[in-house]
């Protein structure tokens, strides 16, 4: 199979686990006889610093042509730290997202059994939590009317019954390929736009008779997470919800680095780490680049190559094991691997095995 991969490094760590990505997934390739191309593209700060727009006319182009895009992270200290500013790299996120029609993020929260200790949670809470979080994500607040002076500022949030319709039959859909059981996360007791998702969700659910679909407000939600979170099988919910309970969930696994998501819609698909761009480590070669890596598995998955993403899982599985391990993960007493020597070691284990 031939693969034409964009290659969107963006800001901060960026460039250093997708470095981690691109060598694993050419050991794949290599290993399975397909062939990939790897286009570079310019995205968030960088993309701010060379052609003062966070997602250029160039990179969609190059996004548009592609199969699909690996993406690593935006985020600069410069921008965070000055609220004047009128472009910021997350717009080039934001604005990608929209221009590919992607609408459905999908987010798997899983845990690791040597990695419990990390978990923030009780082991005995924790052990055995997998669940899916599937984001609206184009929608909402992030994208809807927007105001702001220095008195008086809004967001609003605005779906419409076509959008809140085609991200639930993706959920419906997870949930039969899964434990079928779909969690609807909304604030239908205060939100009109919750209300509107929850009585199209009501109408919806008798087509799925399979499936055991439950409501639960998101502030419950949130808590459930904490107390039970082997409760969720798959979560359905709007932008704004997601993006927090998403970053909760990946705390549960002990380490915002090890957890990847696909971001799927109308164009071509995006693969990325769920964390940010951590720009005070940038250079440190420090990062974990196993979410990262772990999205070259769902990207794998995405085109119904499943023995090419089990060999990506199976190989992290066997780097944590052998606390081949970056500093936010290893166990004391055991030396910490580097960015780029944890990436080298997966790629190598999927060429050895």
């Amino acid at each position: 199979m031939k693969l034409n991969i964009a290659v969107l490094a963006g800001d901060g760590i960026g460039p250093e686990i997708s470095r981690a990505g691109v060598m694993v997934m050419q050991a794949v390739c290599s290993k399975f006889g397909h062939e990939a191309t790897f286009v570079p593209a310019l995205v968030g700060a960088a993309a701010i610093d060379a052609t003062g727009n966070p997602f250029p006319d160039e990179t969609y182009d190059i996004c548009m042509a592609a199969d699909a895009v690996l993406f690593s992270a935006v985020g600069d200290l410069r921008f965070d730290n000055n609220p004047q500013a009128k472009v910021r790299p997350e717009q080039g996120l934001l604005a990608m997202r929209k221009k590919l029609g992607l609408f459905a993020n999908i987010r798997p929260v899983e845990t690791f059994g040597c990695l419990l200790h990390k978990s923030p949670l009780r082991p005995e809470l924790v052990e055995g939590a997998d669940f899916i979080c599937i984001r609206e994500l184009t929608g909402g607040m992030y994208f809807g009317e927007k105001f702001e002076s220095d008195d008086r500022a809004y967001d609003t949030c605005a779906y419409t019954r076509p959008e809140i319709e085609r991200i639930l039959r993706v959920a419906f859909g997870y949930a039969r390929r899964r434990r079928r059981h779909l969690t609807v996360v909304d604030k239908a007791n205060v939100l009109a736009s919750s209300r509107l998702w929850r009585k199209i969700a009501q109408e919806m659910a008798p087509e799925y008779p399979d499936v055991t679909t439950d409501y639960m407000y998101v502030d419950n939600a949130a808590m459930r997470m904490i107390q039970e979170p082997r409760f969720f099988d798959v979560m359905v919910t709007e932008n704004t919800f997601g993006d927090i309970l998403t970053d909760e969930g990946s705390v549960i696994t002990g380490s915002m680095g090890l957890l990847p998501s696909a971001s799927t819609g109308e164009n071509t698909p995006v693969f990325e780490p769920i964390h940010g761009s951590w720009p005070q480590a940038a250079g440190k070669d420090i990062a974990n680049p196993v979410a990262q890596i772990l999205s070259v598995a769902m990207l794998f998955d995405y085109f119904n190559l499943a023995d090419e993403a089990a060999a990506v899982r199976q190989a992290v599985d066997a780097s944590l094991d052998s606390f081949v391990r970056t500093p936010d993960i290893q166990v004391e007493g055991k030396e910490p691997y580097g960015t780029q020597a944890v990436g080298q070691w997966i790629a190598n284990y999927i060429s050895n095995h």
